[in-house]
């Protein structure tokens, strides 16, 4: 399938870091709200909505650790991979949050959108993937010419 849109695998972890950090933030705020908010009630402790809060913005932030490792990677494929993967997590949660919790609208809007974004930039990458095996490479040009030479 030939795409006319060229999107850098860079560009999807950079929407994946961006929704990733709202996600975040909504979280780490909403924790320490319910923190505060428990803390005057019951004189301290932690109860299980802080934590699942908490814990989710830990999540949030190793995943945000792990697109900026991703952006650092060369190699087309790998990324192609990294990207299926990216794509199936987003999706899986926009699906989850559709069936559990409708009225949160903005993250699932947000969720199908970066996923969206992913699909379309696999795409893309496929094809990229298949220019860059019709195309030489800098070394594959340099032996070539000097087989030339040498005839």
């Amino acid at each position: 399938m030939k795409f006319k849109i060229k999107i850098k695998p860079k560009i999807s972890y950079y929407v994946s870091i961006l929704v990733s950090s709202v996600i975040l933030f909504y979280f780490a705020y909403k924790a320490i709200f319910a923190y505060l908010i428990h803390r005057e009630l019951y004189g301290g402790g932690l109860d299980t909505l802080v934590l699942l809060r908490a814990s989710i913005s830990g999540i949030m932030l190793l995943l945000i650790l792990l697109f900026i490792q991703f952006i650092k990677i060369p190699d087309l494929k790998s990324h192609r991979t990294i990207i299926r993967g990216v794509f199936i997590g987003w999706t899986s949660v926009f699906v989850i949050l559709m069936i559990v919790n409708l009225s949160s609208i903005y993250f699932i809007t947000l969720t199908g959108l970066v996923s969206f974004f992913s699909l379309i930039t696999l795409f893309s990458l496929e094809d990229q993937i298949k220019e860059e095996k019709n195309t030489l490479t800098e070394k594959e040009i340099y032996l070539l010419q000097q087989l030339a030479k040498k005839k």
